[in-house]
Order: C-alpha cells, then structure tokens, then sequence
C-alpha cells in the first residue's frame, strides 16, 4: 500500500523553479535599489577628502579636492 501525500515532480519542479527566478529576479533587484541608494548617498564626499588631506597634514586646494571627486566618479562609473 502506498501512501499518496500529494507530491508530484511537476509541482516540485515548479517550486524549485520558482525558488531559483526568485532570487535572480531578487538579486538583480536589489543590486539597482544598491546603486542607486550609492548614488544619491556617497560614501565619500567633499567633507570627507577634507578631513582625509587634513589628517595626512595638507591642506587642500579646489582643485585637488574637484579632481579626487572626478577620479572617484570615473572609478564608480566603470563599475
């Protein structure tokens, strides 16, 4: 006598299948949300090049801290 508890590959399939675009889908996702939340919140900014040049004993100039800024977001934008 066997005992039937409802399993059948199609619905096991179809879990597992599931399971697996659901985390593609979730990683890609949040891989965007990440960007995007790293774009509108840096977490390097004027103030902290600042405090960087400051603690090596230099004062900065404009351009130094714009051209830091610059190479930064050259760095992030081939990521």
């Amino acid at each position: 006598m066997r005992f039937y508890f409802g399993w059948d590959a199609g619905w096991f399939g179809l879990v597992i299948g599931a399971l697996i675009i659901g985390l593609v889908v979730g990683f890609f996702v949040s891989r965007y949300v990440f960007k995007k939340a790293l774009e509108k919140n840096p977490p390097i900014n004027e103030a902290a090049i600042r405090a960087m040049f400051r603690s090596m004993g230099r004062k900065p100039s404009e351009a130094q801290i714009r051209q830091v800024m610059n190479s930064m977001k050259k760095n992030n934008s081939m990521m």
